[in-house]
């Protein structure tokens, strides 16, 4: 098997009016699923774009096995799978037609993609549908069509970028399974502001708030490090914008003995708090929240 390795180095990317989408970002990336999580906002697509060649940063290197890809950007361009946030289609070229249209700008020769094509559809389960014009796709269809269109070339690297955005919950859990079975001998790289999508299927998570990588590391590892710092605490509704401004509240849940508040903290918030198993959305709240105070 290929090694296949992607390094980031100081990778930064400043706009104009002085706006940094990326500070001084980098990470090593192995085959796997890696979930890039983080607030709107934070630099995923930003990021996603210059994996993909399609934006150059401003500072910093990007090496696919050891080439840099932002000099030669067509090494990493024929293994590469990409379904960008804003993913549009044809809307009068049914699925096959559209996905051929590609495949040709893609370089593959007729009779492979044609095999492909029938491959993928089976894949993504748009046999049925692969004769209607797109335009009559649902959302979720249409993010299917464009993780078709993605893996089209078979790409050694996968890069999709807020995937599930505008699925339905059935849509969402069948794309987050799909994944899981692409990642294989590749790198999968899933970008999102939702911690349930990485958390069912990714094999490391990096962590980004303001341009700026918070921190990598594996599901469990992530957890560890919230371990005794989740904490749930039964309060009377007007209590709660009080405990709201003073803690780093994950939940709340109205229930007929009071509001249960479950709460990340260092140490006990108050009387009656008792001690929870953490989830990733704590620890998601707790990296992003410390990185908000240090640059405040």
């Amino acid at each position: 098997m290929v090694e296949m390795k992607l390094s980031l180095e100081g990778i930064s990317k400043l706009y104009s009016g002085k706006v940094w989408g990326l500070k001084n970002f980098t990470l090593e990336v192995g085959p796997g699923i890696l979930g890039l999580l983080g607030p709107n906002g934070a630099g995923k697509s930003t990021l996603m774009r210059i994996l993909a060649t399609i934006t150059k940063p401003t500072g910093g290197t990007v090496t696919w096995n050891d080439v840099d890809i932002i000099r030669s950007p067509n090494r990493l361009r024929t293994v590469l799978g990409y379904l960008p946030q804003d993913f549009g289609v044809y809307p009068n070229l049914n699925a096959v037609e559209f996905l051929e249209y590609l495949a040709a700008a893609k370089g593959l020769d007729r009779k492979t993609a044609r095999q492909r094509i029938q491959e993928l559809l089976e894949v993504v389960n748009l046999i049925d549908a692969r004769k209607r014009p797109l335009g009559g796709y649902s959302g979720g269809m249409k993010q299917r069509v464009g993780i078709a269109q993605a893996l089209l070339n078979d790409p050694e690297l996968l890069i999709v970028d807020e995937p599930t955005a505008g699925l339905d919950p059935e849509e969402r859990v069948r794309f987050r399974n799909l994944l899981s079975e692409l990642s294989g001998d590749r790198i999968v790289i899933l970008s999102t502001h939702i911690v349930s999508d990485v958390e069912a299927c990714a094999t490391s998570i990096a962590l980004i708030a303001r341009g700026q990588l918070v921190t990598c590391a594996a599901p469990e590892e992530l957890l560890r490090s919230v371990e005794g710092k989740v904490w749930e605490r039964v309060v009377p509704s007007a209590e709660l914008p009080a405990l709201r401004q003073q803690y780093l509240t994950s939940s709340t849940m109205h229930r007929s003995d009071g509001v249960h508040l479950r709460i990340v903290a260092e140490e006990a918030p108050g009387t009656g708090a008792v001690a929870q198993p953490p989830t990733l959305e704590d620890a998601y709240l707790y990296w992003i929240s410390a990185k908000r105070g240090e640059a405040e």
